[in-house]
């Protein structure tokens, strides 16, 4: 598969997890991890194409490994940031941001990428 065909999907994984109130705050790692193996489960649900996934992580979720399906970016500093350099490193291809974050939103659509919300990916 041509990866540059595939839809880059990019998922905030802080705000995802964020968004659903189920205790994620007492183990981040293992929120983002059962986040990760959603994804590689499920994709991103919908969407008929080819897909390359990545999941970026920053802080405690630091250390979650990457799976089959789903490549694991571990941000050194601000998660955003590094979702904005994925997104600009990637122009020429379809782009779609995982996240419910309004200043990441406006910097990403900025950059041509599409934008969706945590809803998209959760259960």
């Amino acid at each position: 598969m041509d990866d540059n065909a595939a839809l880059l999907v990019i998922v905030d994984a802080a705000n995802v997890v964020g968004s659903v109130p189920d205790g994620w705050w007492r183990d981040r790692r293992g929120a983002a991890e059962r986040l990760r193996d959603r994804l590689a489960a499920a994709g991103l649900p919908g969407h008929q194409g080819a897909q390359e996934i990545v999941l970026v992580v920053e802080g405690a979720a630091r250390g979650v490994e990457p799976v089959p399906g789903v490549r694991v970016e571990a941000a050194a500093g601000s998660g955003d940031d590094r979702i904005v350099e994925l997104v600009a490193g990637s122009v020429g291809r379809s782009r779609l941001v995982v996240t419910a974050d309004r200043e990441l939103r406006r910097r990403v659509t900025e950059l041509g990428a599409d934008v969706t919300g945590p809803r998209s990916v959760r259960d």
